[in-house]
């Protein structure tokens, strides 16, 4: 293994030069902090993570704690400053819903097409009863619709970043269609703070079965013509203390180290079937959350440390509506207004992409949104790998974490190897399956990003002529 590490720090030393623009030229000691990033502790951490002991790092169980644990030990290890307000964990107070078992009915009904849709199809985020009968859908396009909208006490499908307005009608509740079916549905965490922030504590019932949310999603807007019937028990509600774990690698310059640089991932997944079997989640996201931990290591070892700041962190809950990711842009632990990126990884362990093999390449979300994608290119020239825009990433951007801090103005986008793989969201999504040298490779080319943007004498910039980015550029 040394002779292997020695042979990467020369190639590295000698092909640098002529790979990239000689804008920023990293140092040997750079070079030797990135050679440290190990096949070995890839495997052995993910062989632990994904291990079935933890019983798939579901929201919340033992198995998460037991997760965030041993995060922190490896930060502590790493000799990361704990960034936590416990340590190295950020704690927070969060609700366990669980619906009754019994007397669950959600009827919708289209002219002459009446659907059931079952308990197991629907994820419930209420903390009352709810009963309805005939009750008409409004659908709220856009913000403008808002002004024509009559929908007090009736049932309202609309888009996520208008909702804390539409709660101020007065629906009888929010009904929404799931990206997608797989997954479990239930228990679902409630963020008491979150659910009266941005829902006004409106109940809201979230479909997943096909037909149900084909309809919703193909309904026009105002009144639909859809009806629900609804009958929802109360649940048993029980508080639950959640981590997030941060470490912090202070940076050396004392103009820029009060700005912070963020490498992030979720360490949660979706825990057990209803036949108790476990989702392992070893590539999502086992392996950006060993990830994280190996840069850290990596960039530990760095005697003189970037610039800026480098917060590492993982998320808990991304899998139930990105609640850790949430939690924290609620109650930073560093200023937003001084954090200027988060790079999240996702998926960055199997190359066995279902859109062909993924070796030696990356890609990340909303590629042409900000100049990040543009440093990550150039370290990856310097580390041999091809960062690259692929044609449905758009597509990816809101579908985990960095979206929290986009909708923050902080450019943030998701890394990721293979954005969909067999196995996704699967019992067979294990250890055995990750390509630990592809990893390995790609980590080399993201921490090398890390150091770049932590060095570069200005924060990463949003891409003012895309106007996919307005939204984020406003939220500033």
């Amino acid at each position: 293994m040394k002779t292997f590490f020695v042979g990467l720090l020369a190639f590295l030393l000698v092909a640098a030069p002529a790979a990239a623009p000689q804008s920023f030229s990293p140092t040997p000691e750079v070079y030797r902090a990135l050679a440290s990033i190990s096949v070995d502790s890839l495997r052995g951490n993910l062989f632990f993570i994904a291990a079935d002991l933890l019983e798939g790092r579901d929201t919340p169980s033992r198995g998460l704690d037991i997760a965030a644990l041993y995060i922190a030990a490896q930060f502590r290890r790493a000799g990361l400053e704990p960034a936590g307000d416990d340590g190295y964990f950020q704690t927070a107070k969060m609700l366990r819903i669980a619906q009754a078992a019994e007397g669950f009915e959600l009827r919708m009904q289209s002219g002459a097409r009446t659907m059931t849709v079952s308990t197991d199809q629907t994820i419930v985020v209420s903390r009352q009863p709810l009963e309805l009968s005939g009750a008409p859908v409004y659908k709220i396009a856009n913000a403008a619709d808002l002004r024509l909208a009559g929908v007090k006490g009736k049932v309202v499908e609309c888009a996520r970043p208008i909702t804390q307005a539409a709660a101020a009608l007065q629906p009888a509740a929010f009904l929404e269609a799931a990206d997608d079916d797989r997954g479990r549905a239930a228990p679902r965490l409630i963020d008491a703070d979150k659910e009266r922030t941005l829902f006004g504590g409106v109940p809201r019932l979230i479909v997943r079965d096909p037909e149900a949310a084909k309809l919703l999603r193909e309904a026009k807007a105002g009144e639909t013509g859809i009806t629900v019937s609804i009958k929802l028990p109360a649940p048993t509600v029980a508080p639950v203390t959640v981590r997030n774990v941060a470490g912090l690698l202070r940076g050396s310059d004392s103009a820029l180290r009060n700005q912070y640089i963020l490498l992030t991932a979720h360490y949660d997944h979706l825990g057990r079937s209803s036949a108790g079997e476990v989702f392992p989640g070893a590539n999502d996201d086992g392996s950006g959350t060993v990830s994280v931990i190996e840069i850290a290591q990596a960039l530990a070892r760095l005697r003189v440390h970037p610039k800026r700041s480098i917060v590492f962190m993982t998320f808990f809950g991304e899998e139930e509506d990105g609640l850790g990711s949430h939690y924290y842009t609620r109650h930073p632990l560093f200023p937003l207004a001084k954090t200027v990126a988060d790079l999240n990884l996702e998926q960055v362990g199997r190359t066995d992409s279902s859109a062909g093999p993924e070796i030696s390449n990356a890609t990340l979300t909303g590629f042409r949104y900000s100049t990040v994608a543009h440093t990550l290119q150039q370290a990856g020239e310097r580390t041999g790998v091809k960062v690259y825009e692929t044609p449905n990433g758009d597509e990816f951007f809101d579908r985990s974490d960095n979206q929290t801090f986009a909708e923050h103005g902080i450019p943030a986008h998701t890394i990721a190897v293979a954005f969909e793989f067999p196995d996704y969201h699967a019992t067979g999504d294990v250890w055995q399956k990750i390509d630990y040298g592809n990893m390995a490779k790609v980590d080399r080319m993201i921490a090398l990003g890390i150091v770049m943007l932590a060095d570069s004498p200005g924060p990463p910039r949003w891409n003012s002529e895309n106007p996919k980015v307005t939204r984020y550029l406003r939220a500033k």
